[in-house]
């Protein structure tokens, strides 16, 4: 994994330092930033494949770089978060995050997931077969270019929402668990991954659904999970 660079973004000097040995033992270029606007500047003159960021930060916390992130890339973010900071998660998935690790973590979880995510962002647009697009009344999936878009219009999803996109449009009318919707995007086990799925559920329906409260597309199938309407 020597081509990959990830910024790692923290106030606290210590936390920077131990990621960084860590992802330096895997051949991983690291970029370090203390807060939010730091971390913005890095990533106006530099190609980061992947960024950990904190959620509680001077000057420009994570929730607000996320956000502000998110207007222009679709780079995978990985939060940093306090086990105090529950709520702070589910906003940072809802402002565009990809996944999160509680602090104190498990640095071999930590790299677990970095891992999962630059497999999955570096191979995104590098589609091995036929160009295949999928039309769902208006709701269009494009394989080759990685992109989705509602009646022609390209709407901007981030990696792990496009996954979720083209697994369910890949199996139309078919109900995936939320468990099996968490294991097969992030291809870890789908224990306590009901808010994870939902937030992002959520944020898709804001993207491609006229009225997110009763949409069209992505359904939800009371007590089972979701499926996407043929």
């Amino acid at each position: 994994m020597d081509s990959y660079r990830v910024l790692v973004v923290d106030d606290d000097k210590e936390i920077r330092d131990a990621i960084e040995i860590y992802l330096k033992n895997e051949g991983i270029t690291v970029v370090k930033a203390q807060d939010g606007i730091e971390a913005i500047e890095v990533l106006n003159e530099q190609d980061i494949h992947l960024i950990i960021l904190d959620i509680m930060m001077p000057r420009q916390d994570g929730i607000t770089t996320t956000f502000k992130i998110r207007e222009s890339k679709n780079i995978p973010i990985i939060m940093l978060s306090a086990k105090s900071e529950d709520m702070d998660k589910v906003w940072g998935l809802q402002v565009g995050a990809d996944d999160y690790v509680t602090k104190p973590f498990n640095p071999l979880e930590l790299l677990a997931r970095v891992k999962s995510q630059l497999r999955r962002y570096v191979t995104l647009g590098h589609y091995d077969g036929a160009q295949k697009l999928v039309n769902l009344n208006g709701l269009t999936l494009d394989q080759t270019a990685k992109e989705v878009a509602v009646h022609g219009e390209v709407v901007k999803l981030t990696p792990i929402e496009y996954k979720i996109v083209e697994l369910l449009m890949l199996h139309a009318g078919r109900v995936f668990s939320i468990s099996e919707i968490y294991e097969r995007v992030w291809k870890e086990p789908g224990f306590n991954a009901e808010n994870t799925v939902a937030v992002h559920i959520r944020k898709i329906r804001e993207k491609i659904e006229i009225d997110p409260k009763n949409p069209r597309f992505l359904k939800v199938v009371w007590g089972i999970g979701y499926k996407m309407e043929k």
